[in-house]
C-alpha cells in the first residue's frame, strides 16, 4: 500500500506530520508530494519543510490512496488547482482510498465525490460543504466506503489510527496505538476508538 499526501503552503503542521509519521510507523509507504511546483514548503504556522517530489513528477498508478491535510490557506490552494482535483476524482472512480481533515473535506467537495457519502470537517468549514450527502457533527472521524474524513487538528492522531486500521487492519493499529502511548489518553479521557 501506497499513500499519496498533497501538500500546499500554508496546510496545517500537525495535520500533515502526523498522519506521515503514523503511517510511517506501520510500515506503510508515504510520498508528501508538493503541488507547487516548489520541494520547499511551509506549514500554516510557518515551519519549514521539504516535500519527498513535486506533484508533476508522480506516477498516480503506483498510489493506493491520497490524503489531503487542512490548514485553511493549504486546503483552499488544493481545491482550487485542478490537477489536484482531477486526481481526487481518478482515486475515487477507481474506489481507491481518500482521507481529508478539517479544512481539507472542501477539496473533496469541490472534486464532487462526497454527494452520496458521510463526512465531517472542522466545524467552521461545513458551510462550504455544498454537496455532501450527510454532515455528521458528533463524530470526530467518519468513514464512508473508501472516503475518511476528520473533524480538525486535535483529533490528527485518531484519523491515523483509522487509516492504519483500514489500509493493516485492528491489529496493526492496536500494534501502533500501544506502541505510541495512546491507551494512556483512552484510559484518562475515556475516549474509546
Amino acid at each position: 500500500m501506497k499513500i499519496c499526501v498533497l501538500l500546499a503552503n500554508g496546510n496545517e503542521t500537525i495535520e500533515i506530520l502526523t498522519v506521515v509519521d503514523y503511517l510511517r510507523r506501520a510500515n506503510i509507504e508515504v510520498d508528501m508530494v508538493s503541488t507547487t511546483g516548489e520541494i520547499n514548503l511551509k506549514t500554516s504556522h510557518g515551519i519549514e519543510y521539504n516535500a519527498d517530489k513535486l506533484m508533476a513528477d508522480i506516477d498516480r498508478k503506483s498510489y493506493d490512496g491520497v490524503y489531503i491535510p487542512g490548514g485553511t490557506k493549504g486546503a483552499e490552494t488544493l481545491r482550487d488547482n485542478d490537477e489536484v482535483i482531477d486526481l481526487v476524482r481518478e482515486f475515487n472512480n477507481e474506489n481507491k482510498l481518500i482521507a481529508a481533515i478539517c479544512a481539507g473535506p472542501i477539496v473533496l467537495d469541490r472534486a464532487g465525490v462526497l454527494a452520496d457519502k458521510k463526512a465531517t470537517s472542522f466545524p467552521t468549514i461545513k458551510e462550504e460543504l455544498k454537496n455532501v450527502g450527510e454532515y455528521i457533527d458528533d463524530q470526530i472521524v467518519v468513514t464512508d466506503g473508501n472516503i475518511t474524513t476528520g473533524r480538525g487538528a486535535a483529533v490528527t492522531n485518531y484519523l491515523a489510527l483509522r487509516l492504519v486500521e483500514i489500509i493493516k487492519g485492528e491489529a496493526a493499529k492496536e500494534d501502533l496505538k500501544y506502541g505510541t502511548q495512546h491507551i494512556a489518553v483512552e484510559n484518562y479521557f475515556g475516549i474509546k476508538f
